[in-house]
């Protein structure tokens, strides 16, 4: 059976723009709901997706943060080329570590990291989430239970170097949050067993923003998107990017 796989998206909206960036191994339908939601209410979304990512899991583990962040470039280049002079982002998990490093980087109107570890978990804990990940993946694909653990077996023993390489830019995102002066709406799931919440503590008190605030979803686990606040999440991200001061 194939299963359909999430595309990048680009809804259009109005003048104001916005980059909705998925996390590690998520993809582009976990930010697609709060897209919509922005759309409707006059702001233009676009969501790519980091090679590797929305295929097969065998493909996952031969890109790394270097192939995202160009990801995550051509797509900020992507609303620009289209005239969005102005440009906010909003980042869940990795998603959130590269809204940051696009704060430090690039112009932007405001930032919204989304449960974004700030912190360096094990490797073993890491790959033991890709494991799942591409365990659910096959599954998803109708393959008989004795296909998956066989085809299992076989990607257990792929090297995973992508994992380093994803501790080293969440450290060095991490050395650099203090370089980030623009709006931060910083928000953190209370049950987000996946990162450290501590993180979101150290991105709110470590930025040099003047207009920061941080707010903790009491119900929400690490996909906050998908979880049960995401209609008061929807509310509160057009109600930091309403407070954002756009030239329109």
């Amino acid at each position: 059976m194939r299963i359909k796989m999430p595309q990048p998206f680009t809804f259009e909206g109005g003048k104001r723009a916005v980059l909705l960036l998925h996390g590690f191994t998520g993809n582009s339908a976990d930010v697609r709901m709060l897209g919509r939601y922005l759309e409707k209410r006059g702001y233009t979304c676009h969501a790519p997706q980091y090679k590797g990512h929305g295929v097969p899991p065998e493909e996952l583990v031969h890109t790394g943060p270097r192939d995202w962040w160009k990801d995550v470039l051509m797509a900020y280049d992507y609303l620009k080329n289209k005239g969005h002079e102005e440009i906010a982002v909003v980042g869940l998990s990795l998603g959130g570590v590269f809204s940051l490093k696009l704060g430090y980087t690039v112009p932007i109107k405001g930032i919204v990291p989304m449960c974004a570890p700030m912190y360096i978990k094990s490797e073993d804990v890491m790959y033991k989430g890709v494991l799942e990940y591409a365990r659910e993946f096959k599954r998803r694909e109708g393959k008989p239970a004795e296909e998956v653990e066989k085809e299992m077996e076989a990607f257990s023993r792929t090297p995973m170097d992508t994992l380093q390489a994803l501790q080293e830019l969440i450290g060095d995102v991490r050395n650099h949050v203090d370089m980030i002066y623009a709006p931060l709406f910083v928000v953190q799931a209370r049950h987000d067993h996946m990162i450290n919440t501590d993180s979101a503590n150290i991105i709110y008190n470590e930025a040099e923003s003047t207009d920061k605030r941080i707010k903790w979803y009491e119900e929400s686990g690490h996909v906050i998107t998908l979880d049960k606040e995401k209609e008061q999440l929807h509310e509160d991200v057009l109600s930091f990017l309403e407070s954002l001061d756009w030239n329109d």
